[in-house]
């Protein structure tokens, strides 16, 4: 609608999908194999729409009307239904991402704790504002909402790894070393791997790092520490056929 009463769309400044411009698409025969496998999984093919985007972000760096397509014909339902999923969730990008997405938590904890600081400096160190990329095409930077570690905040993330404690020092540190070519670790889990190939990972294929690293660091065991110093135990819980008869009783 238009007019001075009329209902203004901001569809075109929401960040929608692309389907301008370039439409060449990476998207290959044994691409389309591996959504179909990915269907194959789940008794509800449909089931199958959110990993089988992130293949399709592993492949083209992002989702494309290609791949909208591809995940519509495969499971049998229209493109606006893939659509509506692909710009609903924000782990799916809209146009193309760095070989890193570098996302720093700004929720209450790590806010407090620090982590507007860490993406200030991080903007300012990198040139660049809230969900861009570098001119290098390496780093793409975002502020994150709470990503539950806040046992660790402020907390970093590179490609959904964790980086723990952060300052605006050791943050700017990671990604000059990620700039740089050089083999960084996160604090809590694998080696990080470049942004696809993590995008690859979580449509269901491993990479072989998911052992890699620590998983939990002393915060999140403190809990556990302590009970276990002090002998503590969850109560027994009876048999269910036990329950029942008491309850009867």
């Amino acid at each position: 609608m238009s007019g001075e009463h009329g209902m203004k769309t901001h569809f075109e400044d929401s960040g929608g999908v692309d389907f301008s411009g370039d439409q060449t698409t990476m998207i290959t025969e044994k691409t389309l194999e591996e959504m179909r496998q990915i269907a194959a999984r789940y008794p509800q093919p449909r089931s199958a729409l959110l990993p089988m985007l992130h293949l399709v972000q592993s492949v083209e760096n992002r989702v494309t009307p290609a791949g909208i397509e591809a995940c519509a014909e495969i499971l049998g339902i229209s493109t606006a239904e893939v659509s509506g999923v692909a710009t609903f969730y924000t782990m799916y990008k809209r146009k193309p991402m760095g070989e890193y997405h570098v996302g720093v938590c700004t929720t209450a904890l790590c806010a407090i704790m620090g982590g507007d600081e860490v993406l200030a400096s991080l903007q300012d160190h990198l040139g660049v504002g809230n969900d861009e990329t570098t001119e290098d095409g390496k780093i793409t930077l975002e502020h994150l909402e709470c990503n539950a570690a806040c046992d660790f905040a402020p907390v970093m993330m590179v490609n959904w790894e964790f980086f723990d404690n952060m300052t605006p020092d050791s943050a700017r540190e990671v990604v000059d070393r990620l700039r740089n070519g050089e083999e960084v670790s996160a604090t809590r889990g694998a080696r990080v791997c470049k942004w696809t190939e993590a995008e690859r990972v979580l449509a269901g294929f491993p990479d072989g790092r998911a052992d890699e690293g620590p998983t939990a660091g002393a915060q999140s065991l403190l809990g556990l520490k302590i009970a276990r110093d002090n002998g503590w135990q969850a109560p027994e819980v009876p048999a269910a056929g036990q329950q029942h008869a008491e309850e009867g009783k």
